[in-house]
This record gives structure tokens, C-alpha cells and sequence, in this order.
């Protein structure tokens, strides 16, 4: 089975470059099912239902989120009748939503999506690990799931390592998100487990991690706020995670970054 997973969507630039780029992408390495972080869609905070809609119908199968999944209120309601739409499973008991879900690919193969938020440098939430652990046992690689993906929304590079090697042999692929720059150590751990710390985020690089550089500055600067983080809005990358995986196992047999328009270096695996 090959996955495409695209890293968080930043404004409406990064959003509008991966609509467009999705279908090609999908069709130049013969996807068959896809991911993409939505969490900074919307303004750089959030998602709506029309954004939902536009990057569902683009080809995305299923949207995760992260510590920004309520910015906008309309998906507390959103989430509840739209079950591709997943936020940090983490959260406490009664929110809004699921954080893990088992899909199917156009050919009836089952893929098992879970999104978790780290507890390092973020706001404190239940126990990720144990609650990966949990949606982990309850759909087994290899057996209730043909594939299973794991997005760590997270802060600290270590956490996200650690979750990788945790779900090692049990996951088809762990991929970091919210720190929106892409990471060099794409590769497949030792139980069969394909493995970024960070996927990127599909969003404009001439920017301070998404946003226009110079209130970020300024309040690194003068650690005075002056106004409101807002999205750049120049040409976008496109950066996210190319596997494929064994049809028998489940597990990883190639990992690839993907990197396509703006101002990074493109990078497109080749089949």
C-alpha cells in the first residue's frame, strides 16, 4: 500500500497549494490513501467545514488536527458529524469528535488513522503514549488493519522520537507535526516502523514557521506584542511523508519526503 501524508496546512496559501497539488501527487506515486494536518487552515488557526470540504474533495481521505483544533468554534460541531475529520485522541473524556478512526481505501483495505498531542511545551492533556497504546491494541497492524498511521502533533523533537520507537512494529508510519519544518531523518525503524520527526507544513517558507515575519520578530525582539500573527502569503511548499508498505505486514518497506513548489528544494521519490 502506498500513503501520502502532507504536514499542517498554513493559511490560505499553504491550503491552495496543496488542493492543487494533491491530485498529482496522488496520481504520480499511485497513492492509495492520504492524510493531511489541517490544524493552521484556516487563518493560520484552525479549520472550517468549507475548508474540510475543499481538501476532502481535493483527495485527501482523512484531516488531522492538533493544539489549535478548536480555534475555529464551528468544528466542535464540525467534528462530531464528520468522522474523517480527527482531533488529538488525548483529549479528555467528552470532548468533541474522535482522535482515532479505521478507514478504507477505494479497494476495501482498512487504514487505521490516530492523532495524539504532546505533552512536552504544550498544554497538558492525558497521556499520549498510553493512549496511543490503547487505539494501537484496539486495531491491530496485520490484523484489523492493513496499515495504521500515527500523526504526533508535538513540540519536542525527543517526544516524537520516543512515540516512533514506541509504536515501532506497530504502526506503518509515526509523523511529527506543528513545528512546520521538515526534518532530515526520514527512515524506517528497526521493527518495520517508517518514521519523520517532522513532516513540514504546506505553507509559504519566506515566513516565520508560516507567518509574516515581522511580528514574530518584533516580539522575539522587543518581547513586546504589537498586533496579530498572519499567515504569509507568498508561493507555498508542499512538504509531507511518502510509504509504502508490505501488503503481508503492514510495515514500512520505503519512506520518502515529499517537497513540491516554493522556495524549498522539491523533492518527488521516484517509483
Amino acid at each position: 500500500m502506498r500513503l501520502l501524508f502532507l504536514g499542517d496546512l498554513v493559511g490560505r496559501s499553504g491550503r491552495e497549494a496543496a488542493i492543487e497539488a494533491l491530485p498529482r501527487l496522488k496520481a504520480d506515486l499511485k497513492i492509495d490513501f492520504t492524510v493531511v494536518n489541517g490544524e493552521n487552515a484556516a487563518g493560520g488557526f484552525g479549520i472550517t467545514q468549507a475548508i474540510c470540504d475543499e481538501v476532502f474533495d481535493a483527495g485527501a481521505d482523512v484531516i488531522t488536527l492538533g493544539n489549535h483544533a478548536w480555534d475555529q468554534r464551528e468544528a466542535l460541531v464540525h467534528i462530531e458529524r464528520e468522522p474523517r475529520l480527527i482531533r488529538p485522541r488525548n483529549y479528555p473524556a467528552g470532548t468533541p469528535g474522535r482522535g482515532s478512526g479505521l478507514f478504507e481505501t477505494a479497494d476495501g483495505r482498512r487504514v487505521m488513522v490516530v492523532n495524539a498531542l504532546g505533552s512536552v511545551f504544550m498544554n497538558p492533556l492525558d497521556d499520549p503514549f498510553m493512549s496511543v497504546d490503547e487505539a494501537l491494541d484496539l486495531c491491530p497492524l496485520g490484523d484489523v488493519a492493513d496499515a495504521v498511521l500515527v500523526d504526533m502533533h508535538a513540540e519536542a523533537t525527543s517526544e516524537k522520537m520516543a512515540m516512533g520507537h514506541f509504536c515501532d512494529g506497530r504502526a506503518s508510519l509515526v509523523v511529527g507535526t506543528h513545528s512546520h519544518i521538515p526534518t532530515a531523518d526520514a527512515q524506517v525503524l528497526d521493527g518495520g516502523t517508517a518514521y519523520q520527526t517532522d513532516a513540514g507544513m504546506c505553507g509559504d517558507y519566506n515566513s516565520v514557521i508560516g507567518m509574516q515575519k515581522d511580528e514574530p520578530v518584533n516580539r522575539f525582539v522587543s518581547k513586546i506584542p504589537s498586533g496579530r500573527f498572519t499567515p504569509a502569503d507568498g508561493p507555498a511548499t508542499v512538504c509531507g511523508v511518502f510509504v509504502e508498505t508490505d501488503d503481508k505486514t503492514g510495515l514500512a518497506v520505503r519512506v520518502d519526503p515529499v517537497r513540491v513548489g516554493g522556495r524549498l528544494k522539491p523533492v518527488v521519490p521516484a517509483l
